[in-house]
């Protein structure tokens, strides 16, 4: 995974940057003045440089090992295991992998249980490895601890739209049928009425999360391709009001316009609160 070494450097800096408890030790026995450790560490750091990503992982662990209560040293552990799992690749090794950093990120935690970093770490394996679930959990973590953390919101907002989407996908399925996007009107009603009495909290619940992400980043178009997306599951469960669902339809539209216009501007910039 080469291009990420880059991504794993700057994660660590800001880990230590933001929180300097992650220098500290867990609650447990013992000095947090570990040269040997220390010095794992800045070895596991120079071979995640160099791409020998496995090498670093064994450094990171051994300076665990040395200093089983630096938290510096989970840290980096947790992160370059995360760095090193393979998105949406369900074999026993990656989860495994996957298992491994988050197990090692919620030791982090245990110590900070208000590091941001670490939950949005934990929300993004459980992601890469299809848990959306837990997914959906942690990056609610997230955004109850920074409120204004987009990624989080559109995150929730895209799982949300995933869950509905297979769900009126399959529906439909039942009787023969493929979505057309624009509220299904073909289908038979016992079909849309059981469509909406399964999607219409999840729907409601992407909607509020993808316009808080757009709210504190106007240009987010990802965002607001998935609203689009998301009034198009809408208008399934407004089926027995045609007027609705077609406004459904229209804000879709809407959305789906306003997203191309945001991939032509600029983002604003954005301070800090």
């Amino acid at each position: 995974m080469p291009n990420s070494r880059w991504f794993f450097l700057a994660l660590v800096w800001s880990l230590f940057a933001t929180d300097p408890s992650l220098g500290q030790t867990l609650n447990c026995l013992g000095s947090s003045d570990n040269p040997a450790a220390e010095e794992q560490i800045n070895q596991g750091v120079e071979a995640y440089k160099n791409a020998k990503y496995a090498e670093a992982i064994s450094l990171f662990q051994k300076a665990t090992d040395l200093a089983p209560c630096m938290t510096a040293a989970r840290a980096y552990l947790a992160t370059a295991q995360a760095q090193n799992v393979v998105p949406a690749l369900s074999t026993p090794d990656n989860l495994e992998t996957a298992d491994q950093a988050i197990a090692n990120f919620q030791l982090v935690l245990a110590q900070n249980p208000h590091d941001v970093n670490s939950l949005k770490q934990v929300a993004a394996v459980y992601f890469n490895t299809k848990r959306l679930d837990d997914a959906r959990e942690w990056q609610k973590k997230v955004l109850m601890e920074d409120p204004r953390v987009p990624e989080a919101a559109y995150t929730i907002g895209v799982i949300d739209w995933t869950e509905v989407h297979l769900n009126t996908l399959n529906a439909l399925k039942t009787v023969g049928l493929e979505d057309d996007g624009e509220g299904n009107s073909q289908a038979p009603p016992e079909v849309l009425a059981a469509i909406k009495a399964q999607n219409t909290d999840r729907i409601a619940e992407a909607m509020q999360y993808l316009t808080q992400a757009i709210a504190d980043h106007p240009n987010y178009a990802d965002a607001m391709v998935y609203l689009n997306l998301v009034y198009r599951r809408k208008a399934d469960t407004d089926y027995d009001n045609p007027a609705v669902r077609d406004e459904d339809v229209a804000k879709a539209t809407e959305w789906n316009r306003k997203s191309v216009a945001a991939r032509e501007t600029k983002p604003p910039v954005r301070t800090s609160p």
